[in-house]
């Protein structure tokens, strides 16, 4: 097999290798470009990563509130819309179809249509999971919490969140490690991150397998890194004799 890692040093115009493997003076090699939608991937986790955290506790906790059955209903209507249509179609919803209903989404760019796409798939998945954390925990501690007088934000700020936060963790992790990998349908609309570059930088230069490598390289290092930051937080956060001890598992 002739493998030819210089394609990364070549400019995207001339096709000649560059001295340093960077462009200068306005010319991009396809190193640059290569870094250029690893960036705009970890933008794009990262964005969606936030909106799907904070959308998904807020969602997972409504599903749990006792005596709100309108508010549940509506927290069980939110996971099962955006869990149960393909992200795919979702992405194409967003970019195609929301605009032509409300017209002041078309100046919206296409990377945040992604985003909230992205962001919103995910956000049922964690809600589903923060339930499922709520509702493990013992009954007790609900009630000492209305004992203390804790009016209902209290005892779920401070005591049942905190406890489904720690309980949900690894599986927490997973999301974050998928919303790296789910970014790559982004290049159904155009947006410049590493699949899309992948698809493009093999159709100019016919070096596929080089290609198609370093994109899985640079996913497999993104979803690495959040392994390994939640892993730490795991750790930091575990309360011994209350949580299994997660050892040196995976996730």
């Amino acid at each position: 097999m002739n493998w030819d890692w210089q394609v990364f040093c070549e400019d995207t115009i001339e096709r000649q290798v560059v001295q340093g493997c960077f462009g200068k003076n306005g010319d991009v090699t396809y190193l640059d470009w290569l870094l250029s939608a690893w960036g705009w991937t970890i933008s794009v986790s990262l964005c969606a990563l936030v909106i799907a955290l904070v959308v998904g506790s807020i969602v997972g906790t409504l599903r749990t509130l006792p005596d709100r059955p309108w508010t549940v209903r509506l927290g069980n209507a939110w996971v099962e819309l955006f869990r149960n249509i393909p992200l795919l179609v979702q992405i194409f919803l967003w970019y195609h179809v929301v605009p032509a209903i409300f017209p002041a989404l078309k100046q919206v760019p296409g990377f945040l249509l992604v985003v909230l796409a992205l962001g919103f798939f995910t956000s049922a998945r964690i809600a589903e999971q923060l339930r499922a954390g709520i509702l493990a925990l013992p009954r007790g501690q609900r009630y000492a919490g209305m004992a203390l007088g804790f009016t209902t934000f209290q005892y779920y700020r401070y005591v049942l969140l905190p406890m489904a936060y720690r309980i949900i963790i690894p599986p927490l992790t997973s999301e974050s490690m998928n919303i790296f990998k789910n970014s790559s349908v982004a290049f159904a609309v155009s947006v410049a991150e590493l699949t899309l570059f992948a698809m493009q930088a093999q159709e100019e230069t016919s070096r596929g397998i080089e290609v198609y490598l370093a994109v899985t390289a640079l996913y497999m290092i993104s979803a690495f890194v959040i392994n390994r930051i939640m892993a730490f937080i795991e750790k930091r956060s575990r309360i011994p004799g209350f949580i299994a001890a997660g050892g040196s598992g995976g996730h």
